[in-house]
């Protein structure tokens, strides 16, 4: 499933450091349950950003991973992926969220991933930034859920297939629709609360209100990997540990709740 193209860096150190002078714009920077005050030149851009949260997060930091800048907008009462030219010419909020965790989990417990887009010809093809290596079919659709017959096929071709995990976008149209006809055919259904989102919170919120009062289990990444591996001498614990070290954002959620 399509979504916005954000922002993305892949950390290399150096550049601005914890002892910039003072005086700037002063800005909160956010990374999994830590906020940090610090202050940026007026104007500054998202290379020096990307730097002040390396001297401020580095010792914590996957340098391998991908990480999104989000910005906080009162206008939404939530983060927003950083837009292009963005300049900071104000006292604002900014987090540092790690990309492709699902996804890299499943890679790691040979969990086969089926990726459907929507309409891409008119809505884009899944962004660059998520990795697709290793995915059993990319699929592009019209219809909003994604339980066609290639799918189905080849959900087929797994032996024993008795549960899904659902994340991606719109949470109220694409993750909605495809819930609930999968539960309708007997498959239990997980949606990754911190993985699926909707351009209007109110609609992700009823979404997956709905959802739960159907059955279906609403849960996060975090606990959805950790129960497929369920053991701390499961052979990837390791590998899967090193994901989720960082938190994933709540993303709006837990002001809602």
């Amino acid at each position: 499933m399509a979504a916005a193209e954000p922002s993305v860096a892949a950390l290399a150190g150096g550049g601005v450091g914890a002892g910039a002078p003072s005086g700037g714009v002063p800005v909160l920077f956010c990374f999994s349950v830590f906020a940090r005050p610090a202050s940026v030149p007026h104007g500054a851009g998202y290379d020096v950003l990307i730097q002040k949260f390396l001297s401020l997060y580095g010792d914590q930091l996957d340098m391998h991973r991908k990480f999104v800048v989000q910005l906080f907008a009162e206008e939404w009462g939530q983060y927003v992926d950083l837009p292009k030219g963005f300049a900071v010419s104000e006292r604002c909020k900014l987090r540092l969220v790690p990309l492709q965790i699902q996804l890299q989990g499943a890679r790691i417990l040979g969990i086969p991933v089926i990726i459907t887009e929507q309409y891409p010809k008119g809505l884009g093809s899944t962004v660059q930034e998520i990795d697709l290596t290793g995915v059993k079919l990319v699929l592009p659709k019209t219809k909003f859920s994604m339980v066609l017959p290639e799918v189905e096929a080849a959900l087929a071709e797994i032996p024993g297939v008795r549960s899904v995990v659902l994340f991606g976008v719109e949470t109220h149209v694409c993750i909605q629709q495809t819930a609930l006809e999968l539960v309708g055919r007997g498959i239990e259904v997980h949606i990754v609360a911190d993985a699926t989102s909707s351009r209007s919170m109110m609609d992700r919120m009823f979404a997956l209100e709905r959802l739960a009062r159907t059955g279906i289990i609403v849960t996060t990444s975090e606990a959805v990997l950790l129960q497929l591996v369920a053991d701390k001498d499961h052979p990837k614990f390791k590998e899967i540990q090193n994901l989720i070290k960082a938190s994933a954002p709540e993303s709006g959620l837990l002001s809602k709740v």
